[in-house]
């Protein structure tokens, strides 16, 4: 396994906000490893209120999480 992510910490809420992404879209790709499974499920998701609906609820709890380690960027 490539060790990727060795700090939760960012300067701003934005690369924050950004971390909170990169870890949900790798948790996806470390659930489904296959690059063509997730091609074709990509169509159905992406047309789909539910499945947005769900991804934006799973980026939200990953930026809770990130935000949550940067004391909420209070100085």
């Amino acid at each position: 396994m490539d060790i990727w992510l060795d700090s939760l910490i960012t300067e701003t809420p934005q690369q924050g906000f950004e971390l909170a992404i990169t870890l949900s879209r790798r948790g996806v790709k470390y659930t489904q490893p296959d690059p063509e499974v997730l091609k074709e499920l990509r169509a159905h998701y992406a047309n789909s209120a539910e499945g947005l609906t769900a991804a934006s609820h799973v980026v939200a709890l990953n930026f809770q999480t990130v935000a949550a380690a940067n004391n909420y960027w209070r100085k």
